[in-house]
């Protein structure tokens, strides 16, 4: 009998749950819900014949079938892309300028833009990566056309979802027992250092900072050094730190509202209207 034809559905589905790690997470980029997105890997999985992803509980695998289809899959659904830009006119082109910071790039970014080339191979994105505190004035002056920021303040571009923030340490130095307690922090204009240094004051714990660092990179070499505990978004805690609480001594934090922001030179843009609606629809429920 002749295997069944693998319908795109089917393929988008899986991939969106590869690209965001859980059904749950991969449920609002198909625009299904979970169970329908659990339904149509169950019938890729029925077509092919053998399962495409080993499930746990916490945990998504892919099996040796699946990582030999991924590749398929995404070419498939790109040259899909391609075919319905050709037929319904003009493909976009043009260039734009995105900002974002490191730690948002990885988990929130990339499903982004892996849509967005699907559909808009021609379009030429630069990406500037740097802190909110310093993209948002960027995006007012117009040097940016686009950004994904912790906003600074309610009114400030479209919000998306709120990130936890979360004390981080590492499990073998245990620097969070020491007195006072060393922590590491960003920028002085940071909302992430604003925040840490409130809740630590209103706990009244005694504190120095010990390292000042703008990069997430410098962030982590501090925490995995031992040489202090950090304040990161809970999306960029690496799997080796421990993420810290008030069993640990250490005050409850709050969360950065994330939006997408973009400045007012660049409306009207088609191409910067593709991808500010591309962020908006992947990223609105992603938090």
């Amino acid at each position: 009998m002749p295997a069944a034809d693998l319908q795109l559905d089917w393929l988008r589905a899986f991939v969106a749950v590869v690209d965001a790690g859980s059904l749950s997470a991969a449920a609002p980029l198909v625009h299904r819900s979970q169970s329908a997105v659990s339904m149509q890997l169950l019938k890729l999985e029925q077509a092919i014949g053998r399962p495409v992803l080993s499930r746990s509980p916490r945990h998504l695998e892919l099996t040796p079938t699946g990582s030999e289809l991924l590749g398929y899959a995404r070419r498939l659904l790109e040259l899909h892309g391609q075919a319905l830009d050709a037929l319904h006119g003009p493909q976009l082109s043009g260039r734009v300028t995105l900002g974002v910071p490191d730690d948002y790039a990885a988990s929130y970014l990339t499903p982004v833009l892996r849509s967005f080339a699907n559909r808009h191979a021609h379009v030429q994105i630069v990406l500037a990566c740097e802190q909110s505190t310093a993209l948002i004035p960027k995006v007012q002056r117009g040097e940016i056309d686009l950004a994904l920021v912790s906003r600074d303040r309610a009114t400030r571009g479209t919000l998306l979802f709120r990130e936890p923030l979360v004390w981080v340490g590492a499990q073998q130095h245990e620097a969070w027992r020491r007195d006072p307690l060393p922590i590491a922090v960003y920028e002085a204009s940071s909302l992430a250092r604003r925040n840490a240094l409130a809740a630590l004051a209103a706990q009244r714990r005694a504190h120095r900072v010990v390292y000042d660092s703008s990069s997430l990179a410098g962030q982590l070499a501090a925490v995995e050094s031992g040489l202090a505990v950090a304040v990161l978004t809970r999306c960029s805690v690496p799997p080796g730190l421990l993420v810290l609480n008030e069993r640990h001594g250490l005050p409850p934090l709050g969360a950065m509202e994330v939006a997408a922001i973009r400045s007012s030179a660049s409306r009207g843009s088609p191409a910067i209207d593709a991808l500010h609606e591309q962020m908006l629809r992947t990223l609105a429920r992603a938090g």
